[in-house]
């Protein structure tokens, strides 16, 4: 059996070695901890936990900043005992979903990439703990993240103090496979030297002073798998419009057939999509992402994708089987970044990414939402897909036209909340279609929205609006008292179809 010590390689920092019960007992109310863990990979588990246990008993209450949503059902846990006064920047769990609804504590939607600048410009609460996963912990006491990077970095660096867990459960093969670079504070820091998604630029490790290091925990759990769907008839469609419109751009000559570094959003939905390119002619392809699912492995499996560079590797169960125990097979063609640089908008500018990603609805003027249900009631949050919309060479949303048994319109007069607006989005894909908006004046895209996006149960009634709207006049026509009269439709009766079509 492995000495847990092999995996604490710094003799020194060996005796710091606690269970995770009493680190959690160093954590008082109203501190703020930064945990590592981005999308349900890499995330801190056995300290969190056991301060979820203490919460049950007394009064606590911390702030807790993270790379995006946790695993192991941490922020469940987190929202049912009411340990959490602020958290940020991301969740994607119901019950804790629920509870920002419900204003029980204060929730923060951030850009993925601006968390690391306002640690380290101090303009969030200063972090008292860092607790990070590992997989080791190097001779010069370099920590070696595991499944994730996330903003793992950046809180280790500047908390007062650090836990560190290492988890048994995570491949030694990853070490190696991150690339750790502190990019500097703003107004004082050199370009990133990053032009192509397989430059490395900084260290295996997180480099720390161990003198922060205040506990040692050791950890054996695997890390939750995705809770992705599997591709379906719509999903395949909404690729095979996409894959047309690249090849159309290929054809321009805008592209080669290589494309240009791919950015795939984290969800069933942005991994579907991803999935079509398993038959396409694409071939030799590069990924620029945040988190690579499924479709990533399976399209490096089929020889498509020749490097992916991401800060999180999330799967499925099955995916996770065939990947994790075969990571020297991909170890070429692999790196993990901290967020910062995987969603930051100087190298997401340069190399020219494409960007996909979802949303809940868009208007016919081409404003997204990918957040807010009904406008009001947050879903997950907007993670990176803005850090990448702004700054890409093509900024791709995609969704099914319809949600609900067909009750909700996914394209809409008006969003009921806008993240992404109208001068960021490119192209708009639904199963009906694409629009490429490129170019367009609002009166066009509204035009070529309806017709090719909009599900034909929905598309009489948006060129009603629309018409109605013309008669106003204006650069964007609106009937601005019914430019929210469908989101309060289906809160009266159900659906968003008019009674007139309904029973037509």
């Amino acid at each position: 059996m492995e000495s847990v010590y092999h995996r604490i390689r710094n003799q020194h920092l060996q005796y710091k070695v606690v269970s995770a019960e009493e680190a959690a007992s160093w954590i008082k109310d109203g501190m703020t901890l930064g945990l590592s863990g981005f999308t349900r990979a890499g995330d801190a588990k056995a300290v969190p936990m056991a301060l979820a246990e203490r919460a049950k008993t007394e009064r606590l209450k911390v702030n807790v900043y993270t790379g995006a949503s946790l695993g192991s059902d941490i922020d469940k846990l987190f929202a049912e005992v009411g340990l959490l006064h602020k958290r940020l920047p991301f969740q994607a769990d119901p019950t804790m979903r629920k509870k920002i609804n419900q204003g029980e504590f204060y929730f923060i939607d951030q850009h993925l990439s601006k968390t690391s600048e306002m640690v380290r410009g101090q303009v969030l609460e200063p972090i008292d703990f860092a607790i990070v996963e590992a997989i080791a912990i190097t001779e010069d006491g370099m920590i070696i993240p595991s499944t994730s990077v996330g903003n793992s970095m950046v809180f280790a660096q500047h908390a007062k103090s650090i836990i560190v867990e290492i988890n048994m459960a995570q491949s030694q093969a990853l070490e190696g496979l991150h690339d750790l670079y502190e990019p500097g504070r703003q107004g004082e820091r050199l370009p990133i030297p990053i032009t192509k998604p397989d430059d490395r630029i900084g260290s295996v490790g997180i480099p720390v002073d161990m003198g922060k290091i205040r506990g040692i925990v050791f950890t054996n759990q695997s890390d939750s798998p995705s809770t992705i769907s599997v591709p379906d008839k719509e999903t395949d469609t909404i690729a095979q419009h996409l894959i047309s419109f690249l090849r159309k751009e290929v054809e321009a000559g805008r592209l080669t057939k290589r494309l240009a570094p791919l950015q795939s959003g984290i969800g069933s939905v942005s991994n579907a999509v991803l999935h079509g390119f398993l038959k396409s002619e694409f071939t030799d392809l590069e990924v620029y992402s945040e988190v690579l699912q499924d479709a990533v492995f399976d399209l490096m499996d089929a020889g498509k994708v020749s490097f992916a560079s991401c800060c999180s590797i999330t799967l499925s169960a099955p995916a996770m089987e065939r990947v994790f125990p075969n990571l020297d097979k991909y170890r070429d063609r692999l790196i993990l970044r901290p967020q910062e640089l995987s969603n930051h908008p100087e190298v997401i500018r340069r190399m020219g990414i494409i960007a996909i990603n979802t949303a809940l609805e868009f208007d016919i003027y081409g404003n997204v939402n990918s957040t807010h249900v009904m406008g009001t009631n947050m879903m997950n949050g907007i993670g990176g897909s803005g850090d990448f919309a702004r700054n890409a060479r093509l900024a791709i949303f995609v969704t099914k036209s319809t949600a609900k048994d067909g009750n909700i319109s996914s394209i809409v007069p008006f969003v009921s909340h806008v993240d992404h607006t109208e001068h960021d989005v490119d192209v708009v894909v639904t199963e009906q279609g694409y629009a490429d908006l490129r170019g367009l004046a609002p009166r066009e895209r509204a035009e070529l929205i309806i017709e090719r996006c909009a599900h034909p149960m929905y598309r009489e009634q948006l060129k009603e609006y629309y018409n109605e709207a013309l008669t106003r006049g204006g650069q964007t026509p609106h009937v601005l008292e019914k430019a929210f009269s469908w989101h309060t439709n289906f809160a009266q009766t159900g659906t968003m179809l008019h009674k007139m079509l309904q029973t037509g």
